[in-house]
């Protein structure tokens, strides 16, 4: 299963020469900054009933795992099945004997320039591919394969620096659908979940592979990547785990504060989302709460948790938070709502940018990416959406279908999987091919 607001400023400049880079670049899960935020202009405002110029289309294999872009290069994981058959249901698990791949693309016509391959037989739920987006750092490339395969890799020839199986090293073994949260580079440390007695989350040395501190204990590591807010002068770790949300020292592991959060069949899976000293964590089992955040220490206590009427319990996409308002997709109503963030009340709900099934399906799913004044919606019918959204509502200015769904959830098509938006285009893939779309203003 798949699966932000800002990351962390820590200075003007930092924050400057980020927004220089964003524009073209795209080198992690959600963008730059980890926050759902497109940072560029010479963005077309419009989508064409004539549809938008596609510069080029390449084949890939299975994977939910979105792209990145940087350095003039697309990184794409995927998985080269050998032998089994896929049999997607949320209970039980599909056994597959192939190949885990890292691949290297030209961003301006796709050709291939490298590609990582190894042996890995897969025993998961939804067992068809990677989760993880590859993380770029520089010259470096790191990937989290479904199977607890932690490598490291040099942007230029994929020539690996380090490997490890997080699942033998810490003696866990992989969640139920698949390690699914995106490792995260911070300063000299690769921060990862991991799971096993004392080490849900792990900090490596990004360079060497080797562990500089390990933190929290749970039954299950749970899905949900790691991100850092600065909050009352402090960076805080969050580290959601299936019975708490957590906030570490990131340079040494060690907690601040916890609270008891627990969604159903240990699904912590979306990242929670911060605006001013308010953050939401949202995920399957009618588990929504507002959290509030000290200014002065870092500490935080839980406002209010929803109810099965309020607030938004997301699952496959991480919700965005602005301006008082909180959108995200519902799992149970399989709607995109959008919500008031001081009391969680629904103020409207649709599933038109998600399937479009009026009566709703469970688990609908688009992923929300905000660019100047309007949002980008990528659905799972394959769809990419321009739409405003704000407290009144849903507008939708246009939509091009990019990919045909190749995946199955519950007896529909589905594309599972986050784009990425960088050098004035989309970047998005599916089971068959990954595709570039042009967004530039014409």
């Amino acid at each position: 299963m798949l699966f932000s607001r800002p990351l962390m400023i820590v200075v003007t400049l930092t924050c400057f020469l980020s927004q220089a880079v964003s524009a073209g670049d795209w080198p992690q899960w959600r963008g730059p900054e980890r926050d759902g935020v497109w940072i560029d202009s010479g963005i077309t405002d419009e989508i064409p009933k004539s549809g938008l110029p596609v510069k080029w289309r390449v084949p890939v294999g299975l994977g939910y795992a979105g792209p990145a872009v940087a350095d003039g290069k697309v990184f794409v994981a995927d998985y080269h099945k050998t032998f089994g058959e896929i049999k997607n249901s949320p209970g039980g698990t599909t056994e597959l004997t192939g190949e885990e791949r890292l691949r290297c693309f030209d961003v301006t016509n796709g050709k291939e320039l490298w590609s990582v391959e190894y042996d890995q037989p897969y025993k998961l739920s939804y067992a068809a591919g990677p989760r993880c987006t590859p993380t770029v750092d520089g010259s470096r490339v790191y990937l989290l394969g479904a199977e607890g395969r932690l490598g490291c890799y040099q942007t230029s020839d994929g020539k690996e620096v380090w490997s490890k199986s997080l699942n033998e090293e810490y003696n866990t073994k992989s969640p139920f659908w698949g390690h699914s949260a995106h490792p995260l580079v911070h300063g000299d440390l690769l921060i990862c979940v991991v799971g096993g007695k004392g080490s849900v989350a792990v900090a490596f040395n990004k360079t060497t592979g080797k562990e500089v501190w390990r933190a929290l204990d749970a039954p299950e590591q749970g899905y949900c990547p790691p991100t850092i807010i600065k909050h009352a002068g402090v960076e805080q770790l969050l580290i959601w785990s299936p019975v708490s949300l957590n906030a570490l020292n990131p340079n040494s592991g060690d907690l601040y504060w916890s609270l008891p959060l627990q969604p159903q069949y240990g699904m912590s899976v979306t990242m929670p989302i911060k605006e001013g000293n308010n953050l939401f964590a949202s995920a399957i089992g009618a588990v929504g709460a507002l959290i509030e955040l000290d200014d002065s220490k870092p500490e935080a206590k839980i406002v209010w948790k929803g109810n099965t009427k309020s607030a938004l319990y997301s699952c496959n996409s991480t919700p965005f938070m602005e301006d008082g308002m909180i959108y995200g997709c519902d799992i149970n109503t399989g709607a995109l709502i959008g919500a008031n963030l001081k009391d969680g009340k629904r103020l409207w709900s649709t599933t038109a940018p998600t399937n479009g099934n009026p009566r709703g399906d469970r688990h609908a799913t688009a992923y929300l990416v905000k660019q100047g004044k309007h949002f980008w919606l990528f659905s799972e019918t394959g769809d990419l959406i321009l739409a405003n959204l704000s407290r009144k509502g849903y507008e939708e200015l246009g939509r091009f279908h990019v990919l045909e769904p190749t995946n199955e959830a519950f007896g529909r098509q589905v594309v599972w999987s986050h784009p990425a938006f960088g050098e004035h285009s989309l970047f998005a893939r599916n089971d068959k091919e990954l595709v570039r779309v042009d967004l530039s203003a014409k």
